[in-house]
């Protein structure tokens, strides 16, 4: 049934959003401080939404991934436990923006005793994670990468990131008071459609994902994907990717861009290094909304998988249906 009611704007006001393609390489250091001037770059073009790209501050690879891994928890962590938390919140603080500070690899140290041996043992457990701060410097959310990427297509790339990751467990939404909510999300996770939808249905305004395509999914499904998640949930999607560098190990795809509710491409990079702005209003989304307003044509009576799981089990015992 329709709502009798008009919802409320979900971006109470335009914002401006900018994506980072950022060169990174093996100097962690080296790559804080060039996000650092970046992010005042990007500033500078009058966005109050600036993202960075997945695995910011370090190469992309299993190889990479521990070596570079920085303790978060307990928040906030010392300087010396995680270097890059600081330098975002700072990057955030100094030029007064909303930073989604792309990924970091983390590492979660936990100790237990050992039923057999009586004895403390110790396990890391590494994640890749995402850091949203706001203009003050303040960590607003943390996002641990929930799809990892496990894929193999014969004769042009295998990658398990399971090797050496573990995944997250949450739908990450991120609460800006001036504008309202926005999903943050992590390059694998932008081919899982429901994370989106959950986002969507919550209130977001965009959905952000840090990532990091290669040569083989870039071309195919980069684009694609913004683009489906965008018309799929009538909102705003950006995509922000390092810029490719050919003499690393991993080849990232570039072409980082934002996507509007009507699906249509705002901004897209090349493959260098480059910041992509774009404006993002809300009422492109009523607009698209009302002109093709799936939010009150959905059929939860056809597909009630897709509810809440306190109204699934409501509409398992009416029906009478089996979990399968």
């Amino acid at each position: 049934m329709a709502s009798s009611t008009t919802p409320s704007p979900v971006l109470k006001r335009p914002v401006k959003i900018a994506c980072v393609q950022l060169a990174t390489g093996p100097d962690k250091t080296a790559n804080l401080r060039r996000a650092a001037d970046k992010v005042r770059e990007a500033a500078a073009t009058g966005a109050k939404i600036v993202v960075l790209p997945e695995c910011f501050n370090s190469p992309y690879g299993c190889d990479y991934f521990p070596s570079y891994a920085e303790t978060l928890l307990p928040s906030p962590p010392t300087p010396a436990q995680s270097p890059s938390f600081h330098a975002l919140s700072a990057m955030a603080r100094d030029n007064g923006v909303y930073l989604i500070g792309g990924s970091i690899p983390e590492v979660a140290t936990t100790t237990t005793t050992s039923p057999s041996t009586g004895q403390a043992e110790t396990k890391q457990t590494y994640y890749n994670t995402s850091l949203t701060f706001s203009p003050t410097g303040a960590l607003l959310a943390t996002h641990r990468k929930v799809h990892l990427f496990d894929i193999s297509i014969p004769g042009r790339i295998t990658f398990r990131e399971s090797d050496v990751l573990s995944p997250g467990n949450k739908v990450t939404l991120v609460e800006l008071p001036e504008y309202g909510l926005v999903g943050v999300a992590i390059c694998y996770d932008v081919r899982f459609p429901e994370l989106a939808t959950i986002a969507a249905r919550r209130g977001c305004f965009a959905l952000v994902y840090p990532g990091a395509f290669n040569l083989t999914t870039g071309p195919l499904h980069w684009r694609l994907l913004g683009r489906a998640r965008a018309v799929d949930n009538q909102l705003y999607v950006a995509l922000c990717s390092p810029a490719r560098d050919l003499s690393a190990g991993y080849h990232a795809w570039g072409h980082s861009l934002v996507v509007d509710p009507m699906a249509e491409v705002l901004v897209e990079a090349g493959e260098e290094e480059t910041i992509v702005v774009a404006e993002l209003d809300g009422e492109k989304i009523e607009e698209a909304r009302k002109g093709i307003p799936l939010r009150n044509q959905r059929r939860f009576d056809v597909y009630p998988d897709m509810l809440p799981p306190t109204s699934w089990r409501l509409w398992q015992s009416t029906c009478g249906q089996k979990t399968v």
